[in-house]
C-alpha cells in the first residue's frame, strides 16, 4: 500500500485529487481509486469530499503523520539496498494471446537482467487492463490498441500487427469471403472487446448482414467452434494460431488488422525494471514479426 500512502500524502498537502494527480502523473480518477482502496484497507474515511476539494477529516489528520513516517521508512529501506541489487514487484497485464508467446519470450530475457524482481502477470481483456493501468493497479499492460485516444498520462508503444482473416471449416466448399459471411452462421468475436469492435466496424462498413450463432471473446474457443462446423468467424492471425481443421480466407483490399501494443504510465525510465521489460517486449515482437 506504499503507493496509496504516497498519494494520500499528496492529496492531504494539495487539498484536491486533481492537483495531487498532476504532481504524481496520475489522472483524477486514478487518485480517487487509490484513495478508495486505502480507505477500504484502513476501514475509515480520510477526507471530507466536495465537488472541488478533499479536506482531511479527524481520522485523516491523525493518519497523516503515520503515513509520512511509513513512506519515509520505505524510502530509507529502498536506498539502503545494494546499489547494484534491484528487487521488488512488477505488475504487467496481458491479454490471453500475448501471454502464450510474446510475454514468455520477453520474460525470459527480462529475468536475465533482473533475476530478483518478481513479476505478476494479470490476465484480462483490453478495456479492463487499460483501466487498471490508468488507476495505478498495474504498471503496464499488453493489449489491443483502444479505439480512442489514451489519457495524456499514458503512453502507447506498438508491438505487433495481426491481420484479421475469415476462418471457415476446412470441409466447407471454397467461396468468396462475402458469401461465406452472409450464408453461414457467424461466430462473433465479443463486440464489447476492442478486437470485437474492429470486427463490428468492418461488417457495418461493408454492409454484410450476418446470422449470429455464438458470441465470445476467447480466440481458441472461437476457432474450435469453427472447426466443429458451427459457423465462420473473423479472427486475428496470432503467432500461436493453429489453422488445423480450418480454411483461412484473406480479405483482400477490405482487410484490416488487430494492433497489439504496450500501455504504460509516463514518465517511463528506460533503466527501471518496467522500462527494461518494455524493451524486452519490443525485441520479442520484432523477432515474432521477422
Amino acid at each position: 500500500m506504499i503507493r496509496e500512502f504516497k498519494t494520500f500524502i499528496a492529496v492531504a498537502r494539495d487539498g484536491t485529487f486533481t492537483g495531487a494527480g498532476r504532481q504524481l502523473g496520475l489522472t483524477q480518477s486514478a487518485v480517487s481509486a487509490q484513495m478508495r482502496r486505502l480507505e477500504d484497507y484502513l476501514g475509515v474515511a480520510l477526507f471530507e469530499r466536495t465537488a472541488k476539494s478533499a479536506v482531511l477529516n479527524a481520522a485523516g489528520r491523525e493518519m497523516l503523520p503515520q503515513a509520512e513516517e511509513l513512506v519515509a521508512l520505505a524510502e530509507r529501506m529502498a536506498s539502503s539496498a545494494g546499489a547494484g541489487h534491484v528487487s521488488g514487484l512488477l505488475r504487467i497485464g496481458a491479454i490471453a494471446s500475448a501471454q502464450q508467446g510474446l510475454l514468455v519470450d520477453a520474460l525470459a530475457q527480462f529475468r536475465i537482467a533482473f533475476p530478483d524482481v518478481r513479476v505478476r502477470v494479470v490476465p484480462g481483456v483490453s478495456l479492463s487492463l487499460l483501466g487498471q493501468v490508468d488507476a495505478g493497479e498495474i504498471d503496464m499492460a499488453v493489449l489491443i490498441r483502444p479505439p480512442f485516444a489514451l489519457p495524456p498520462e499514458l503512453a502507447w508503444r506498438p508491438l505487433l500487427r495481426e491481420p484479421v482473416l475469415l476462418a471457415a471449416p476446412a470441409g466447407l466448399p471454397v467461396q468468396p469471403w462475402r458469401e461465406l459471411l452472409a450464408g453461414q452462421p457467424f461466430i462473433r468475436y465479443d463486440r464489447s472487446s476492442f478486437g470485437g469492435r474492429l470486427v463490428d466496424v468492418f461488417l457495418k462498413k461493408h454492409r454484410v448482414a450476418v446470422r449470429e450463432a455464438v458470441e465470445l471473446d476467447e480466440m481458441e474457443a472461437i476457432a474450435n467452434l469453427v472447426r466443429r462446423g458451427l459457423g465462420v468467424a473473423l479472427l486475428p492471425r496470432t503467432r500461436q494460431f493453429d489453422d488445423a481443421g480450418l480454411r483461412l480466407y484473406d480479405l483482400g483490399e477490405a482487410g484490416f488488422n488487430r494492433d497489439i501494443g504496450l500501455a504504460a504510465r509516463l514518465p517511463h525510465d528506460p533503466a527501471s525494471p518496467a522500462g527494461h521489460l518494455a524493451e524486452c517486449l519490443q525485441q520479442a515482437a520484432q523477432l515474432a514479426g521477422a
